[in-house]
């Protein structure tokens, strides 16, 4: 990453804005769009592993993978 980042400082030299180079800003968008799909795969993961403790706590019985894999969805 390019790191000709510039500030602009008000009065008293707090920053309060910064410049990136378009380059820069882009790379960041595309790690940022990666990230956010991981987070959401994994709370998804999250989420499911909760649902199994939760049904195994209750003693909900659930769908084996390959009975769902078996599934006719046509």
């Amino acid at each position: 990453m390019s790191s000709a980042l510039k500030y602009i400082i008000d009065d008293k030299g707090h920053k309060t804005s910064v410049l990136v180079p378009v380059k820069t800003w882009e790379d960041l968008n595309e790690r940022y769009k990666k990230l956010n799909k991981k987070l959401a795969v994994l709370t998804g993961i999250q989420q499911g592993l909760a649902e199994v403790k939760e049904s195994r706590a209750n003693g909900k019985s659930l769908q084996t993978l390959s009975d769902f894999l078996s599934e006719d969805n046509s």
